[in-house]
Parts: C-alpha cells; sequence; structure tokens
C-alpha cells in the first residue's frame, strides 16, 4: 500500500493529501471532501507512511498493516463501525491481520484509529495492493522494451521519416 502525501493532522478531523507549502504551514486537501484548508506549522502533522506499528520482533509500517488487513478483509470495509466497537472486537480483527503485534504498546484507541484511517483510504480509492501495482509498473516496463527493439521509424506500422536539423555555423 503506498500512502505518500497522506497526513494526519492533530485537532483536524479524517486524513488529508499535502497539497503544497505555504509561507507559516500546508496547504492541505481533505481526502474525503475535497475542501483545501491551512495546516500551520505549529500543528502536530503525522505522515502515514511515516506511521509503524510496535511489534514483538520490532516495528511494522502501517502500509503493511493495511495490506494484511486489506488481504485478511478482501478490499472491505471493516464489519463494524470502528468508534463504537468494544475493544474485544478491535483486538480480534488487528490480530488476524497482525498476529505479532505488541499489546503492551499498542493501545485500544491506536487501533481504533488506525481501523477508522483503513475505511476512509478505502471509502476514497486511496488504498491498493503494491501487487497490482508492481504488475502495471512490470507491464509499462515490458512495454518499453519491446518498443525499444523495435526500429524507432516504425510506430504501428507506420514509417515516419525523422527530420535533422543541421546547425548554423557563424563565420
Amino acid at each position: 500500500m503506498n500512502l505518500k502525501g497522506i497526513l494526519s493532522v492533530a485537532t483536524y478531523p479524517g486524513l488529508y493529501k499535502h497539497v503544497a507549502q505555504a509561507k507559516n504551514g500546508l496547504i492541505i486537501e481533505n481526502v474525503s471532501d475535497g475542501k483545501k484548508c491551512l495546516a500551520y506549522a505549529t500543528s502536530r502533522i503525522s505522515a502515514l507512511e511515516d506511521i509503524s506499528i510496535y511489534t514483538t520482533d520490532g516495528d511494522i509500517k502501517l502500509s503493511e498493516v493495511y495490506a494484511n488487513l486489506y488481504k485478511t478483509l478482501d478490499g472491505k470495509a471493516t464489519p463494524f463501525n470502528p468508534k463504537k466497537a468494544s475493544n474485544e472486537e478491535l483486538t480480534d480483527l488487528f490480530t488476524k491481520a497482525l498476529e505479532n503485534w505488541d499489546r503492551d504498546r499498542v493501545y485500544a484507541s491506536d487501533i481504533k484509529r488506525a481501523f477508522v484511517w483503513y475505511n476512509l483510504l478505502l471509502e476514497n480509492n486511496l488504498l491498493k495492493p503494491e501487487e497490482k501495482e508492481e504488475e502495471k509498473k512490470e507491464e509499462k516496463s515490458s512495454e518499453t522494451a519491446s518498443k525499444a527493439e523495435k526500429p524507432a521509424e516504425e510506430e504501428g506500422g507506420i514509417t515516419v521519416k525523422k527530420r535533422t536539423r543541421k546547425k548554423k555555423t557563424e563565420e
């Protein structure tokens, strides 16, 4: 999952995309409704790509947790509303997605927030499995390789004459 450019801003509800740099902060766009606003430099801004979840083996990136959750739920949203779910429901589903999460350092509120963000990203088509993205990259690279093998003058059965310009020399 690619979470590049997706931000969480303390005291602002929801998730935001980074649009531009402003003199005294960042211009951000709400993922849900597309409204733009200013996040001041004094705000606590967190990039989702930098967030990790504690595990018994170390840390794991949030994008990997979302990839596991996406596979576990078959690309669907959580079967419950994370804001109203019990701690048991939250931890059961989180354990299915990430078996070795650190139960001492990851709180129910962290899991709840992760599920709310997951549903929000999924709802706005911002969660895409990396396998598909890698396949697209491989297809593009194979297409460019096959075009490179063909002579440059022939494209799609049409012969194109290339013109060369002669440089004017000053005498």
